[in-house]
């Protein structure tokens, strides 16, 4: 690596975060490692604007993490829903306990010891690290590497476990010696700004003079990644009944879609569905299209007074459905119809 590079990089991405990166999210400007986590887990794969909201409701309910950690894992649940992706909500939950009850409250002040704790991987340790304690360390998410591995023309398939450790290697040696802490930022920035995936605003770019795939004509060629997921589709059947102003839900397993959500009952066919609802009278909903990351999911809805039935369950009344953590399609289903 260019040592020119070395030299200039780190201190123009620190310029340029004090005079035109972001300064006002709400969980910038601080070094409480809790917020500072928080914040880190609910952007992983989800944008700001989304984030927002969630984030000043789990503070107003959670301020601090032995707050949260005395929670159940229900309440933290029903917080996280229509959020996405609920290992994290189920990982928040159990990091949370394991700092209350192994640290003392306390988060470890070092990225090392960060990553032992539930749901905090390299990345996500060495944000909280750099944020909070000043410790001189490369994070790698997302937006980094797409910075990283077009300022450098990567030509490593991050697909590839050796090719990503490289990254790291790179990451690290770019490194400024002081004020990590906004050189991180500044490059967070600068994916979520600038440096995107598709449309990079290369003229804006505080590094075009330093990054290589700009200079070689085409930076959306970076980084590579060559492992693309394989979508398929899946079809099930909600049974949807109701007495006496009451709904009935079941929880899923703990491993598995939705894992440790409410639902209604769920079948893989309509015939199973409308046995299950024993001779109940059923009014078919409109069907409902969800993308998941890996699957599309098609969810048709059989909708019906109860009739005596063996399917086990909770039946919840209308007005304690917020304290039930429902995945987002039922959720808005279920919104709309009270």
């Amino acid at each position: 690596m260019p040592e020119a590079l070395i030299q200039d990089f780190g201190r123009t991405v620190v310029a340029w975060q004090r005079q035109h990166g972001r300064h006002t999210l709400p969980w910038q400007n601080t070094r409480d490692p809790y917020r500072v986590w928080l914040s880190e887990i609910m952007l992983q794969q989800t944008q700001v604007s989304t984030v927002l909201g969630y984030y000043e409701r789990f503070l107003a309910r959670w301020p601090a993490v032995t707050d949260l950690a005395a929670a159940t894992l229900d309440e933290v649940l029903a917080q996280w829903a229509g959020l996405g992706y609920y290992s994290r909500a189920r990982n928040l939950h159990a990091c949370a306990r394991a700092v209350a009850e192994l640290h003392g409250g306390q988060f470890p002040s070092t990225a090392a010891g960060l990553q032992t704790l539930p749901g905090i991987g390299r990345s996500t340790a060495a944000a909280i690290a750099a944020f909070c304690f000043g410790e001189r360390v490369a994070i790698l998410d997302g937006n980094v590497k797409r910075v990283l591995g077009r300022v450098l023309a990567f030509d490593g398939d991050l697909a590839s476990s050796a090719a990503e450790k490289r990254l790291w290697d790179r990451a690290t040696e770019l490194l400024p010696a002081e004020a990590v802490d906004r050189y991180t930022q500044g490059l967070m920035d600068l994916g979520a700004t600038v440096c995107t995936p598709r449309s990079p605003n290369c003229l804006l770019c505080p590094v075009q003079s330093l990054c290589a795939a700009q200079q070689g004509g085409d930076p959306t060629r970076f980084p590579i990644k060559t492992r693309k997921l394989k979508r398929s589709r899946r079809e099930n059947w909600w049974l949807w009944l109701e007495r006496e102003g009451r709904v009935l839900l079941q929880q899923r397993p703990a491993q598995g879609v939705w894992a440790g959500l409410w639902s209604l009952p769920m079948f893989d066919d309509e015939a199973t569905a409308r046995a299950a609802a024993a001779g109940a009278a059923l009014e078919p909903m409109p069907r409902i299209e969800h993308a998941l990351t890996h699957f599309d999911w098609v969810l048709h809805t059989l909708r019906g007074a109860a009739v005596p039935t063996v399917l086990e369950g909770t039946w919840v009344a209308w007005g304690e459905l917020p304290q039930y953590a429902l995945p987002a399609p039922l959720k808005k289903l279920l919104t709309g119809a009270a």
